[in-house]
C-alpha cells in the first residue's frame, strides 16, 4: 500500500496512513507467529523422525513424527477458545501481545530439547508438550490479527486488505525454509546434531520484534463501539453454540479442503518425495520456497478478486481445482524430475491452498457479529484446521502404509475434503461488499 492507495481506498490521507500501519503491523506480527509454527512442519518432515523417535522402522517413526505435528493443530481450537473469549471481552490488542509470547517460548524451548538417544521416551513427550504450546499460541493469535485489519478497513476493500494479513504465512514460511536451507548445507552429522536447532533458537529474536510492534497497535473501532454500548458478551462461546451454530459450522467446513492441501503439499510431500522417491531434500525445500514466493502476490490478488466476483465464486473455483488435481499431484511427483516436482508443489499450494486461505480471513470474520467475532472466526478457523490440517499428514502416511505405498487413497482423501468445503460454500452467505454487522 502506498500514498496512491488513498484514492483507491476512498478514505482521507490520515486514515489511509493509519490503515497502512495496521495492515503491515498485522502482517509482520503474523509472519513471526507463522515462522514459529511452520519451522516445526519442516523439521517434522526432515529431522524429527530421526532424532526424537527410536531407530528401527522408518515408516512408524515418520507416522509418529506426523502425530506430534498433529498435536499443534489439535491444540489450536483450545487456543482459539481461550483467547477468543478474552478477545471478545477485553479486546483484540492484549491477546495479540500474549499469544506471540506463548508461541515464542514454545518454539525456543524445542531448540533446546535433548534427543531420544539422550533421554529416551521423555524426548518425544517433551516435544509433544511444546508443540501443544505452539498450537495454543497460534490458535489464539490468528483471529486477533485478522480482526485488527477487517474491523478497520473500507467495506469494498475488505477482501483485499483482510487477505493481506495472510501474507504473513508465506513470509514466515520463506523465513523458515530459508533458515533450514542454510543449515541443511551443513554436513549431515552437524545438521542432525545441532544445525536443525538454529531456526528454533533464533525465533526468540523475532518474537521480540513482533511483540514491540503489537504493543504499539491500537484497539479496533468495532470493539470500542461494543464496549461503549455495553454489549460485551459475557460468554461468547455459549452464545455462538446457542444462537450462531450455522455460521460456526460453515466456517469449519470452509477450512477443510484448504488446510488439507496445505498439509499434503507443504508437509507430507516433503516426506514422501525424500523418503519414498529419493528426491533430494534441496528440491522439495526449493519447491516450498517457490510456492511461498508466488503466494506473496497470489494471496492479495485472490483477495482483490473476491471483492470483484465474490467470496463464493473464488471458493468454488478452488474446490474444483483441488478435486481435479488430487491424482495428477502424485503422478507428477512420481516423475522425480526436479523441475516438475518444484512446479507441482507450487501449483498445488497456490490453487489448492492459497485461494481459500487468503479469502477465508475476511470471510470467516464477516460471518459473525462484532461482539462474537473473535471467538466465532477463530474457533471456526481452528477447528477446521485441527480436523483436516493436523490429521491429514498422519492419515496420509497411515493410508500409504495400509495400501503398500500406493498414493491413490491420499488422492481420494483430498477429493473428499474438497467436496466438504464445496458443500459449506453452498450454505455460506455472500458477504463481499456488504457492511459488517
Amino acid at each position: 500500500m502506498t500514498v496512491a492507495d488513498d484514492v483507491t481506498l476512498n478514505v482521507a490521507p490520515d486514515e489511509a496512513a493509519s490503515l497502512r500501519r495496521i495492515v503491515w503491523s498485522s502482517v509482520i506480527g503474523t509472519a513471526v507467529e507463522w515462522y514459529d509454527f511452520l519451522i516445526y512442519g519442516t523439521a517434522t518432515a526432515l529431522v524429527f523422525n530421526k532424532v526424537f523417535f527410536a531407530a528401527g522402522n522408518p515408516t512408524l517413526a515418520t507416522i509418529a513424527a506426523f502425530g506430534t505435528y498433529a498435536v499443534g493443530f489439535l491444540a489450536r481450537p483450545l487456543g482459539a477458545a481461550i483467547f477468543g473469549h478474552y478477545g471478545d471481552r477485553v479486546g483484540r490488542k492484549a491477546m495479540l501481545a500474549i499469544t506471540i509470547m506463548v508461541m515464542g517460548i514454545g518454539t525456543f524451548l524445542i531448540g533446546l530439547l535433548p534427543t531420544y538417544q539422550q533421554i529416551g521416551i521423555a524426548a518425544p513427550l517433551l516435544l509433544i508438550g511444546l508443540r501443544f504450546l505452539q498450537g495454543i499460541g497460534l490458535g489464539g493469535e490468528w483471529g486477533g490479527a485478522v480482526l485488527m485489519v477487517v474491523e478497520n478497513c473500507p467495506t469494498h476493500r475488505r477482501g483485499l486488505l483482510g487477505s493481506m494479513v495472510q501474507v504473513g504465512n508465506p513470509i514466515g514460511n520463506l523465513a523458515a525454509i530459508g533458515m533450514f536451507a542454510l543449515v541443511a548445507s551443513l554436513p549431515e552429522s552437524d545438521f542432525m546434531t545441532y544445525g536443525w536447532r538454529i531456526p528454533f533458537l533464533i525465533s526468540i529474536l523475532l518474537v521480540g520484534v513482533g511483540l514491540y510492534i503489537r504493543l504499539n497497535m491500537e484497539e479496533t473501532a468495532a470493539f470500542r463501539q461494543v464496549q461503549a454500548k455495553k454489549e460485551v458478551a459475557k460468554m461468547p462461546l455459549v452464545e455462538i453454540f446457542k444462537h450462531h451454530r450455522r455460521p460456526f459450522f460453515t466456517a469449519v467446513g470452509l477450512k477443510i479442503s484448504e488446510i488439507a492441501y496445505a498439509s499434503i503439499g507443504g508437509v507430507f510431500v516433503m516426506s514422501y518425495a525424500t523418503t519414498n522417491l529419493g528426491v533430494s531434500r534441496s528440491v522439495v525445500l526449493n519447491g516450498a520456497f517457490a510456492a511461498s514466493l508466488v503466494a506473496l502476490l497470489a494471496i492479495p490478488l485472490f483477495g482483490w478478486l473476491s471483492d470483484l466476483v465474490g467470496r463464493k465464486t473464488m471458493f468454488y473455483a478452488s474446490c474444483v481445482f483441488s478435486a481435479l488435481f488430487a491424482f495428477p499431484l502424485f503422478w507428477l511427483l512420481d516423475t522425480r524430475d526436479p523441475t516438475i516436482v518444484i512446479c507441482t508443489i507450487v501449483v498445488a499450494i497456490t490453487f489448492g491452498q492459497m485461494v481459500m486461505f487468503g479469502i477465508g480471513a475476511p470471510w470467516y470474520s464477516e460471518l459473525f457479529t462484532a461482539r462474537l467475532r473473535y471467538s466465532g472466526a477463530s474457533l471456526g478457523f481452528q477447528v477446521g484446521a485441527a480436523i483436516s490440517g493436523g490429521l491429514t499428514p498422519l492419515i496420509a502416511a497411515s493410508l500409504m502404509a495400509w495400501s503398500g505405498g500406493a498414493t491413490w487413497p491420499v488422492s481420494l482423501l483430498l477429493i473428499a475434503c474438497a467436496a466438504i468445503t464445496a458443500t459449506a460454500t453452498t450454505f455460506a452467505p455472500e458477504t463481499a461488499n456488504k457492511e459488517l454487522t
